[in-house]
């Protein structure tokens, strides 16, 4: 796989990453404690007109750095040396809940390498309720890690799915969910834990220009409808658009994920055609 080598602010960072695809460039950046691979629906969705980049932040899948500390422009800034080392200069760019949080503080520091925005799960600012959550994750994952448990994957379909998820699955359908999910939870969990608990991107908000997505899941318990509502105040021009999930719309409806975020791309992909014919016209 294609890497590429960078400094952050605690030392250097080796990001690994996926290119897949011909296209317009198309940047995917993954959520808390999984890799890039929670795209592939997606990546296989588009790649036939798209190229799509997905790379795994630090502390995920085959990115290595100094195993220190992370702040949320750190890992805006993988997300961008990815992208040049794929040979990308402008691209659509789509982030889910951690991810979301990157991907919005990648297009307000570098709003003329961005597109269009795609934010799913994404939040302003991390509040006191969220902080909270956030705390009783990391005593989840240190327990895990200390006495080999798998409290946070027990916890998980209780936090991140909805009615919908419940309203079909059985017990020991759930018990199997849980099993895998505590195969993929990522060594870097905590690490992640410890950046979402840092965001607040109000100051940022304002200085983001490309069209975007505020998707937001329906039954989503860790990120409210005022955070949402906050991203659409914040950033100028934005949309809302709303999935019958919980927070973890890609895993529980992964096909309708896909249809939501691949319409607003081949929408956003659309305009820029025509943005470059008029402008070639004019020329």
């Amino acid at each position: 796989m294609p890497k590429t080598t960078l400094r952050i602010s605690g030392g250097d960072a080796t990001v690994e990453y996926d290119v897949t695809g011909t296209g317009p460039g198309l940047v995917l950046v993954h959520g808390t404690a999984i890799t890039r691979e929670q795209w592939l629906p997606l990546t296989e969705a588009t790649a036939d007109r798209f190229t799509v980049v997905a790379p795994d932040l630090s502390g995920s899948g085959g990115t290595s750095d100094h195993g220190g500390p992370l702040t949320l422009a750190d890992l805006a800034d993988e997300v961008l040396a990815a992208a040049d080392a794929a040979g990308l200069t402008g691209f659509h760019l789509v982030g889910h809940s951690l991810g979301a949080a990157v991907a919005t503080h990648l297009a307000a520091t570098h709003p003329d390498r961005v597109r269009s925005l795609a934010l799913h799960a994404g939040w302003a600012y991390t509040d006191t309720r969220m902080d909270a959550e956030f705390g009783y994750w990391l005593e989840l994952l240190r327990t895990d890690a200390e006495q080999g448990t798998a409290l946070f994957a027990r916890m998980l379909p209780l936090m991140a799915f909805g009615p919908g998820y419940w309203a079909r699955t059985d017990a020991g359908a759930n018990e199997e969910l849980v099993r895998s999910l505590a195969g993929m939870i990522t060594p870097g969990a905590v690490r992640h834990v410890e950046v979402d608990r840092q965001v607040d991107l109000r100051p940022l908000l304002g200085r983001v220009s490309a069209p975007t997505l505020v998707l937001a899941s329906a039954h989503d318990r860790l990120v409210g409808a005022e955070q949402q509502q906050a991203l659409l105040a914040g950033i100028a021009g934005s949309r809302y658009a709303e999935i019958d999930t919980g927070h973890a719309a890609p895993g529980e409806d992964p096909a309708g994920f896909v249809a939501k975020l691949a319409a607003f791309l081949d929408e956003q992909s659309a305009a820029d055609r025509m943005a470059t014919a008029d402008r070639a016209a004019v020329s």
